[in-house]
């Protein structure tokens, strides 16, 4: 964008950019069994979800916005499809770890 010097949104749109952006980049990290990176990553969709909340009681999308924002849903739905398929063999490994450690009373 013009006149932009960093990458911190500033749209309402701008917003769901990064959001997909975050999300892409946990899935990559949860292809490269990065669990440490899924949750950075997640963190930082958490907060731009904030952000965007805030942003959304200011400024409305236009109609083209409202298209781009559903394509870009679709896409975020798609990767966290693929992240939770990638992490169930991740999560089924640490609950049986849970489910087996003995504990003291």
């Amino acid at each position: 964008m013009v006149g932009k010097s960093n990458n911190m949104p500033q749209m309402l749109i701008d917003y769901y950019k990064a959001i997909e952006q975050s999300s892409a980049q946990m899935l990559e990290a949860a292809k490269a069994e990065d669990w440490d990176g899924v949750v950075r990553f997640e963190g930082a969709c958490a907060v731009l979800i904030e952000q965007l909340r805030q942003q959304a009681r200011r400024e409305e999308l236009d109609e083209a916005s409202r298209i781009e924002k559903s394509r870009i849903m679709r896409r975020i739905l798609n990767n966290d499809a693929q992240i939770r398929y990638l992490a169930e063999p991740w999560l089924a490994h640490f609950e049986q770890k849970f489910d087996n450690q003995q504990y003291l009373h």
